[in-house]
């Protein structure tokens, strides 16, 4: 189900102008990608700490609570939907965490603004299934994806997923195979597993609440 604008959305957005950077697309992405835009993250943060990415940061739980835990390092969260964009920076604001940037944009354009090989890690936390075979592309481990990924994570950067389905899952396992990913810490019941650390989202926590299983890889471009 669609989520309800928010009211006073715009206003909202504009009093998270100072976290939230929102590049135009004004063209095909695919034409808009090659003229190139890099981002100075050393210069918005303040410092050349290494850099950290959640793709769908949702409403911001896990990324906050992430930058709260490694103040080491900074985040980028991508979100393209402005409702849970805005819940995202207000948290962040009420934490008083100050090493998380947003951005609103779909990660298709990721290259565009992202150097390559700088970003460290990417989260991929409960991204949307679109089960529909007609949508495949959309689903963010698709390869065509995972190719971006790829150009901008470091040489000793990975993925780190978690999702509640099985389907979307093993679909993953096959994409990040044709990517010429290796994987480690395959997990099939993250919940009843040893990993530590782990850090719960609001998903996360809705669907194990259900009986759900939580599956969890970690993927290494060769």
């Amino acid at each position: 189900m669609r989520m309800r604008r928010k009211k006073h959305l715009d206003e909202k957005i504009a009093k998270c102008s100072n976290l939230i950077l929102t590049p135009p697309i004004t063209s095909d992405y695919r034409e808009e990608v090659k003229n190139k835009e890099y981002i100075d993250f050393n210069e918005i943060f303040g410092s050349s700490k290494p850099l950290v990415m959640e793709i769908g940061c949702g409403k911001g739980k896990f990324i906050c609570e992430l930058a709260k835990r490694e103040p080491d390092k900074n985040f980028i969260a991508v979100e393209v939907n402005p409702n849970v964009l805005c819940s995202a920076c207000e948290l962040a604001e009420t934490e008083g965490v100050n090493n998380v940037i947003y951005i609103k944009c779909g990660a298709e354009v990721l290259t565009k603004y992202i150097k390559p090989h700088s970003i460290e890690r990417i989260y991929l936390n409960f991204s949307c299934p679109f089960p529909k075979k007609a949508y495949e592309n959309r689903r963010l481990t698709n390869i065509r994806f995972l190719e971006i990924y790829k150009e901008i994570l470091s040489a000793s950067g990975d993925i780190h997923q978690k999702t509640d389905n099985m389907g979307f899952f093993e679909y993953s396992l096959e994409q990040y195979s044709l990517a010429g990913f290796r994987l480690k810490n395959v997990s099939l019941d993250l919940h009843n597993s040893n990993f530590e650390n782990n850090i719960v989202t609001e998903y996360e926590k809705k669907f194990s609440e259900l009986g759900f299983r939580i599956y969890r890889l970690e993927a290494f471009p060769n």
